[in-house]
């Protein structure tokens, strides 16, 4: 799954009185913050990152500066232009998304919109990501849910239940059934598997019927559902 969002990046900056560290530059105390627009353009908390890191000019005695928390406002002075990089960090573990940004003083205050990519995000990072708008996902499950509403009579199985019974499941029988899933999945499955973090997730309206139809089964022979 591809889910795009759009990042703004706002920056403030005024002359500050201090004596300039090169002449005819005067010095300037400005400052960088990072918001995330929701489908109606508003700005939101980036909450999607769990921390951003600036890469500043190297004349700056701390060049690489990292915050963690929404609006991840970085203010600094100094009395040059420079372009620097935004690296934004995600609920993945090692994720990173990073962004070039024009430090200028022709305004007092600017902003740039960026359109970042965020590629096979995790169940918890979905959840986050839906503050701000749908997922490319989102409409196939609806449909899917009104089907699978509409007919329980007509299916052996119930997702939402089938959902809870995953969560009572052991090392073991998780195990057994992930790799049912790997087996038997088709191209409309959407899974991730990040081995790093040990986390598997996947979406079980995406399932092939075949495929929720053994899950179903071996959940009830391991009593979790009946």
């Amino acid at each position: 799954m591809i889910v795009e969002r759009k990042i703004k990046v706002v920056t403030e900056q005024h002359n500050i009185n201090k004596p300039a560290a090169q002449e005819g530059y005067p010095m300037k105390e400005w400052t960088v913050e990072l918001y995330i627009l929701d489908q109606d353009g508003k700005e939101r908390p980036a909450r999607c990152f769990t921390k951003v890191t600036y890469n500043l000019h190297p004349s700056f005695a701390n060049p690489i500066q990292t915050f963690n928390d929404p609006p991840f406002k970085c203010t600094n002075e100094g009395w040059g232009e420079f372009e620097m990089t935004i690296d934004m960090y995600t609920t993945e573990k090692g994720g990173k998304i990073s962004i070039a940004h024009d430090l200028n003083f022709q305004q007092s205050e600017y902003e740039n919109i960026h359109t970042v990519t965020f590629r096979n995000p995790s169940q918890a990072l979905q959840q986050l990501l839906r503050e701000t708008g749908p997922l490319p996902s989102d409409e196939e499950r609806k449909q899917k849910k009104a089907v699978d509403g509409g007919s329980k009579k007509k299916r052996p199985y119930d997702i939402e239940r089938m959902a809870d019974g995953l969560t009572k499941l052991g090392e073991d029988d998780l195990l057994q059934v992930i790799q049912m899933i790997h087996d038997h999945k088709d191209d409309n499955t959407y899974i991730q598997n990040n081995l790093d973090a040990g986390e598997f997730s996947v979406d079980l309206y995406t399932l092939p019927d075949n495929l929720m139809k053994m899950l179903w089964d071996f959940l009830i022979k391991a009593n979790v559902v009946s």
